[in-house]
């Protein structure tokens, strides 16, 4: 009978994705929304602040890659989250994080299983969308978090922090430990990452300002958040840029690796590395004198932050709306410009606090 009610319903929905795909405005689309001509995504129903928060609910996580540290650390602060709320979380993902049909073969997946809310870390900002929105028009909630997708193909966004904030203070930390001169280069995660490349676009507007005058971008090099790819990417950095003074590395995958080889090289010490790492992989880095300082927000709040935002969305509290509010734990927080929401700003961890934190 499921089976027979699940081709009914595929039916159907391909008989409205044409009309679910012409809606224009950036939040979710619903069942009631594609049944409606006039309605857009953004508009979808108004927000209740004080809806009852349902229970029962299932979340599906769907990260870059499962089995990242840093997503594994991520998804589990939503897993706890979920269980406090009395949901279930279910995660499955690809082992590669470069491998986005693998993505897209998720989304589908738990589509048919008709959970209540997605929250995906997307490696590619337009790839994901047709399936994620069949996933909205199907009634889901979809909430990327980490790695956007396009506006239109999800409800909110979760961000790490503020896109500019995390961009500008890269290049501000390796800036210091350079002494604002030398050649520097970017060791990034997949040439497609929505965040990766946002976050270098500040990075290369934060340089235009003339206290960087001396400090010349040479290369952006792509490791694809896999550890000896980002290894090996760092020493052939070092090998066509000898004169090269520092490393930001926004991914951590990319930063351990690269604290990896500078460690065990004639560059300890001489090549500065900074970027986003977790303190339980850069801690002994930072201890033996191959990196000053890097910084990072806490994954696991941030996966938290993702489930909490699927349930207030699936519950109704909020919509996706610019300028909705909704109480997440003890926070409060307020949906910004395109749906998106700031976990709040990011952490510099060294030598006189990295002890304090364990992840």
């Amino acid at each position: 009978m499921r089976t027979a009610a699940l081709r009914r319903s595929g039916a159907a929905l391909a008989a409205l994705t044409s009309l679910a795909l012409a809606l224009t405005a950036c939040g979710g689309t619903t069942k009631k929304d594609v049944k409606d001509d006039n309605a857009s995504a953004a508009s979808a129903g108004k927000a209740d602040p004080n809806a009852v928060t349902k229970k029962g609910l299932t979340v599906g996580f769907l990260p870059k890659q499962v089995n990242n540290p840093y997503f594994t650390t991520s998804d589990k602060g939503g897993e706890k989250a979920l269980a406090e709320l009395g949901s279930r979380y279910k995660e499955v993902g690809p082992s590669s994080a470069t491998d986005t049909a693998g993505q897209v073969s998720y989304v589908n997946t738990l589509t048919q299983q008709q959970v209540n809310a997605i929250a995906v870390s997307a490696q590619d900002p337009g790839a994901l969308c047709t399936a994620l929105k069949q996933a909205m028009s199907n009634g889901i909630k979809v909430v990327s978090y980490d790695s956007d997708t396009d506006p239109g193909c999800r409800n909110a966004f979760v961000s790490q922090a503020s896109a500019e904030d995390l961009g500008r203070t890269e290049v501000q930390l390796l800036a210091e430990q350079i002494g604002y001169e030398g050649e520097i280069a970017v060791l990034s995660a997949a040439q497609t990452a929505t965040n990766q490349n946002t976050w270098i676009g500040y990075m290369k507007d934060e340089l235009k300002d003339p206290k960087y005058k001396n400090i010349r971008l040479v290369k952006i090099a792509y490791g694809n958040d896999d550890a000896q790819q980002s290894f090996q990417q760092t020493q052939g950095l070092l090998q066509e840029h000898p004169n090269l003074k520092g490393i930001i590395s926004p991914t951590t995958v990319g930063i351990k690796a690269a604290a990896q080889y500078l460690s065990g090289s004639k560059y300890k010490g001489k090549v500065r590395l900074t970027g986003l790492g977790t303190p339980d992989d850069m801690r002994k880095y930072v201890k033996n004198g191959t990196v000053d300082a890097f910084e990072l927000w806490d994954p696991a709040k941030l996966g938290d932050l993702a489930a909490r935002t699927a349930v207030a969305l699936v519950s109704g509290q909020i919509t996706g709306k610019e300028g909705e509010t909704f109480k997440a734990g003890d926070t409060t927080y307020t949906i910004g410009k395109d749906g998106v929401i700031n976990l709040g700003k990011p952490t510099v961890f060294d030598a006189k606090n990295i002890d304090q934190f364990n992840f």
